[in-house]
C-alpha cells in the first residue's frame, strides 16, 4: 500500500511535471511556429527553444526516476536502472544549466554597457561567443557525464562488498570515497554558477549607470533602454537563485545516505529540482515580449474578448 509521504510526492511532482511541460511546450510550440513561419530564427530565440526542449526531456527523467523510486524501490537502487537514469539526468541537467547560462551571456552582451576592450570585443563577436558558448556546454555535459564512470565502479565493487555483508575497514574507506566522489561531481554546476554571478553583476552595474546618466540628462527612468536592462536582469536574477536553490536541493538529495531519512531527503530534493526549471521558464515567458504577446492573445481567445484570427496568431 502506497503511504501517505509517497502519495504527497507523487502529486507535487505530477504538478510540476504539468506546469512544467506545458511552459516550456508554449515556449517550443511558438518559437517553432515562428521559425516555420518566417524560415528564420534569432539566436536568443534559438537558446529559449533548446532551453525549453532540454527542460521537456528532463522533466520526464525526474518524473520516472520519482515513480521508480515510489512503485519499485529494489529496480531504482538496483545498479543497471541507476546507472542510465544518472547518465541521462546528468547529461540533460548539466546541458540545461549552461543553455541557461549562455542566455544570460547573450543578455549581458547585448544589452549592458561598458567601454573595457575586452568587453567591448565580446560584444562586438556576442554571436560567435555564444556559439561557442554553446560548444562548449556540449562538452562539459559530456565530460560530467563520462565522470560518472568511476562512480558506477566504486558502486558496483560496494554492492558486491555488501552482499556478501563483509562490513569490514576496506568497504568503510571505498563507501567514503564513493560518496567524496559523488559529492565532487555536484562542482560541475559551480562554472555556470560563477559565469551567471559575473554577467548578473555587470547587469546591475550597467544599469545603475544608465540610470544615473538618464535622471541627470532628465529623461524619464522608463525609456527603452532601462526597461531591456531591468527585464534582463530580472531573468538572470530568478535563474541565478534558481539555480542555488537547485544546487542545494541536488547536495540535499545527494548527501542523502548521510540523513536520518535518506528517502524523504531524495524526495525533496526531487521536488525542488522539479520546481525551479518550471518556475524560471515562467519568468521567460513574461520577459520575452514576443512570447508574452502571444500567450496574452492565447488567453483572450480562450476568454473569449478577442476572436482569434483567421491566419493564426501573430508572433512579431
Amino acid at each position: 500500500m502506497m503511504r501517505l509521504t509517497d502519495g504527497v510526492f507523487l502529486f507535487l511532482c505530477g504538478i510540476q511535471f504539468t506546469l512544467g511541460i506545458l511552459v516550456n511546450g508554449f515556449i517550443g510550440l511558438v518559437n517553432g511556429r515562428s521559425w516555420f513561419k518566417i524560415k528564420k530564427m534569432s539566436l536568443s530565440d534559438f537558446i529559449i527553444t533548446n532551453l525549453a526542449l532540454s527542460r521537456i526531456i528532463l522533466l520526464w527523467i525526474l518524473l520516472t526516476d520519482g515513480f521508480l523510486m515510489v512503485f519499485f524501490p529494489n529496480a531504482h537502487n538496483s545498479g543497471i536502472p541507476m546507472q542510465i537514469m544518472d547518465v541521462f539526468w546528468t547529461f540533460m541537467n548539466h546541458l540545461n544549466i549552461w543553455l541557461a547560462t549562455c542566455l544570460g551571456v547573450f543578455y549581458c552582451l547585448k544589452i549592458a554597457s561598458f567601454s573595457h576592450p575586452t568587453f567591448l570585443w565580446l560584444k562586438w563577436r556576442v554571436s560567435r561567443v555564444i556559439v561557442w558558448m554553446l560548444l562548449g556546454a556540449l562538452l562539459l555535459s559530456c565530460g560530467s557525464t563520462i565522470s560518472l564512470t568511476n562512480e558506477f565502479k566504486l558502486y558496483s565493487v560496494l554492492r558486491g562488498i555488501e552482499g556478501t555483508r563483509n562490513m569490514t575497514e576496506h568497504f568503510r574507506k571505498e563507501m567514503s570515497e564513493y560518496y567524496l566522489i559523488h559529492a565532487l561531481g555536484t562542482l560541475w554546476n559551480l562554472p555556470p554558477l560563477i559565469v551567471s554571478l559575473a554577467t548578473y553583476s555587470l547587469l546591475i552595474f550597467s544599469l545603475g549607470r544608465h540610470t544615473r546618466q538618464m535622471l541627470q540628462n532628465g529623461t524619464s527612468s522608463r525609456d527603452p533602454s532601462t526597461e531591456a536592462h531591468k527585464r534582463a536582469m530580472r531573468i538572470i536574477l530568478s535563474f541565478f537563485f534558481l539555480i542555488l536553490l537547485y544546487f542545494l536541493a541536488f547536495l540535499v538529495a545527494s548527501s542523502s545516505h548521510f540523513l536520518p531519512k535518506p528517502k524523504m531527503a531524495v524526495m525533496i530534493g526531487l521536488v525542488i529540482v522539479m520546481f525551479c526549471p518550471a518556475v524560471h521558464s515562467c519568468i521567460l515567458i513574461l520577459g520575452n515580449n514576443k512570447l508574452k504577446q502571444t500567450f496574452v492573445e492565447m488567453l483572450r481567445c480562450e476568454s473569449g474578448h478577442l476572436k482569434p484570427r483567421s491566419k493564426g496568431l501573430i508572433f512579431s
